[in-house]
């Protein structure tokens, strides 16, 4: 009979369990590995095993030990092979294909974090001082990385997580600074963070792009030149003006259903007309989807609030609040999607890759800039959703907090809100794709006038009403099942 051994096995004070391992042993269904440990896997070398379990390993053999300076940011071993923690003690520790460097130090403060049961890591804050104090090559390397990469990891947490996270961030590694008797390490750190944010002289910087961020943020100049191209187009187009058919506050909210409902299916979460029902007016939960029944529950909530969508940011730096305030909202249910923090990894589309992080905010900033510049608020609507959809500020939801900034900005002026049916999916896809490829913005505009004048067509002075609308206009169909139709 075969036995089906985990491929790690650990000795066990229990006698029954010792006896059992020394049995396995005997008969040479397990080999030694490490004190204590020991591997029913023969085939692999022993460097390879203790690789791919070293956490485990080093959790079994050193509980309370802490992951610390370099590798609390690398997560792995080093160019030298070698992972950095903190103990009671120094001391150097070889197994085959891995070297543990121990460091004498505090032991887990209480927000660092759980690595794997009995191992720790050092938090954010701890990480970047532990990085900024003082290293001499051991064997090779640093137990530090260099200040470039210190700088730009809080550039990155910058522009992703926002100026207050980023001094919040401070005033955490200013409290355990003491505690760890890391208070230079602080004051290095508070400096450059005040650099990054230019409220402290700049030449403390040693990263090319951190010196960059500190005179002003970096911003993608292809799509600011696809930008300019959009709003040049805007600017010198006459446009219909169609005043909001919504006449008070209960027609207001039957459209900003079906604007959250649609909203929501053109990118994947889809529900049936009833079940959206019963998530919004009857506050249910859909079973086994408890992510997708708030994405629309909180696209709802906004769209749903006329105080809410009249408000229009007034200057970039509002504009990214309000992009990070909605989209809290809206995916306030996926924590694992960091709802209001901007994007750490590049996001794409089919073959279309989307501004990179660190150019995130100089990028949204820019653009923003040119809106003021297009007379209309029908123009201003669809630069905003193309801005906003063009950069991909976030991990999710970006279509979503796209399109109800475009709405916001019809709203503050009280004109017909813009709904993207289902049936239309792939026209409204296809003409953002062939702005973005060809510069074109020709196609893109015109889909978006036919989006409006279906949307004014809408009466919501009734749910029912609408509802039989939509039905008979095909408005439900996917894209290869029927055209959208209506007059």
């Amino acid at each position: 009979m075969k036995l089906d051994l985990p491929e790690i096995i650990y000795s066990s004070s229990n006698s029954f369990e010792s006896r059992k391992i020394g049995e396995l042993l005997k008969d040479g269904k397990i080999k030694k590995l490490l004190p204590k440990a020991y591997t029913s896997n023969f085939i692999d070398e022993e460097d390879v095993i203790i690789k791919r379990h070293l956490f485990q390993l080093i959790s079994k053999h050193y509980p309370g030990a802490l992951l610390s300076h370099r590798s609390a940011i690398e997560y792995t071993l080093s160019p030298k092979g070698n992972i950095y923690l903190t103990s009671s003690q120094n001391r150097v520790v070889r197994w085959p294909g891995a070297t543990l460097k121990f460091t004498k130090g505090p032991g887990p403060l209480s927000n660092d974090n759980p690595l794997y049961k009995d191992l720790y890591v050092s938090s954010q804050e701890r990480t970047f001082l532990e990085n900024l104090s003082s290293s001499r090559i051991t064997d090779g390397e640093y137990k530090t990385v260099s200040e470039d990469i210190i700088e730009e990891k809080l550039l990155l947490f910058l522009n992703t997580a926002g100026e207050k996270k980023l001094n919040e961030l401070r005033d955490k590694s200013r409290e355990i600074s003491k505690e760890l008797g890391l208070v230079k390490e602080f004051n290095l750190l508070n400096k450059k963070i005040g650099a990054i944010l230019s409220t402290k002289p700049g030449k403390i910087l040693k990263s090319p792009v951190a010196m960059a961020q500190s005179f002003g943020e970096p911003y993608d100049p292809d799509r600011l030149k696809l930008f300019q191209k959009l709003a040049g187009a805007l600017k010198i187009m006459p446009f219909d003006k169609f005043d909001d058919n919504a006449t008070n506050e209960e027609e207001f909210r039957t459209f900003a259903f079906f604007e959250s409902y649609f909203s929501n299916y053109i990118e994947g979460t889809t529900f049936e007309i009833d079940e959206a029902v019963d998530i919004i007016y009857k506050n249910q939960i859909i079973v086994n989807r408890p992510g997708d029944t708030h994405d629309i529950k909180g696209t709802f909530e906004i769209c749903s609030s006329k105080f809410e969508m009249s408000k229009t940011p007034s200057g970039p730096e509002e504009f990214i609040d309000v992009l990070r305030t909605r989209h809290e909202i809206i995916l306030g249910g996926r924590p694992d999607e960091q709802p209001g923090m901007f994007k750490e990894r590049v996001n794409r589309a089919g073959n279309t890759h989307f501004v990179i992080p660190k150019m995130v905010p100089g990028t949204l900033k820019s653009g923003f800039e040119l809106i003021n510049s297009i007379p209309s608020a029908f123009g201003r609507a669809i630069y905003m959703m193309f801005l906003v959809s063009e950069v991909h500020p976030f991990n999710d939801g970006n279509g979503r907090i796209a399109r109800v900034m475009m709405n916001s900005e019809l709203v503050k002026n009280s004109e017909q809100r813009i709904l993207i049916p289902n049936v239309y999916r792939d026209d409204y896809l296809g003409a953002l794709r062939k702005l973005t490829k060809e510069y074109n913005p020709d196609t893109y505009i015109k889909m978006m006038i036919r989006a409006q004048e279906y949307s004014y067509w809408l009466n919501p002075v009734s749910f029912d009403n609408m509802l039989k609308q939509i039905e008979n206009s095909s408005a439900l169909k996917e894209p290869n099942e029927g055209i959208l139709k209506w007059k």
